[in-house]
């Protein structure tokens, strides 16, 4: 078994997002090492809480609600359970974050709100659903069909 210190646990993602590391970049890591590099430690991958700081900019809140949704998201995909701190109510938002192209316009809005799962609707977060499209499952299901 690896030590955390050596795993893309979604602390590490978070702290690397604080850094300045692009928030996507920080997250695909986060998701080679869930999909495909430790599975075995997943939950060693989502014990510890993200930490945002004591004065979180709207941006920093953001995208520490996010990595709350997304393990808890993950954590029902893959029928585990989920660890309790994505519960905190500080990781929900008081405002609406729309995130996808086109968020602005009142019909994406709309299909978004419709579409997301509710790991991250329960946390005012639309983002649609292929928001953590698997590529690791997906790609040998295409070359099948």
């Amino acid at each position: 078994m690896k030590t955390t210190l050596e795993l893309q646990t979604m602390q590490a993602t978070y702290q690397e997002i604080l850094e300045g590391k692009r928030p996507w970049t920080a997250l695909g890591n986060f998701l080679n090492a869930w999909y495909a590099y430790h599975i075995g430690d997943r939950a060693l991958l989502i014990q510890h809480p993200v930490q945002p700081p004591a004065e979180a900019t709207p941006e920093q809140q953001r995208w520490a609600a996010f990595c709350a949704a997304s393990v808890d998201y993950l954590c029902q995909i893959a029928g585990l359970s989920c660890p309790t701190w994505v519960h905190d109510p500080a990781y929900c938002l008081a405002e609406p974050w729309y995130y996808s192209l086109g968020a602005q316009k009142p019909d994406i809005r709309k299909r978004l709100e419709q579409e997301t799962p509710e790991p991250f609707t329960k946390r005012n977060i639309f983002c649609g659903n292929r928001i953590f499209m698997n590529k690791y499952e997906e790609a040998p299901q295409r070359r099948s069909a």
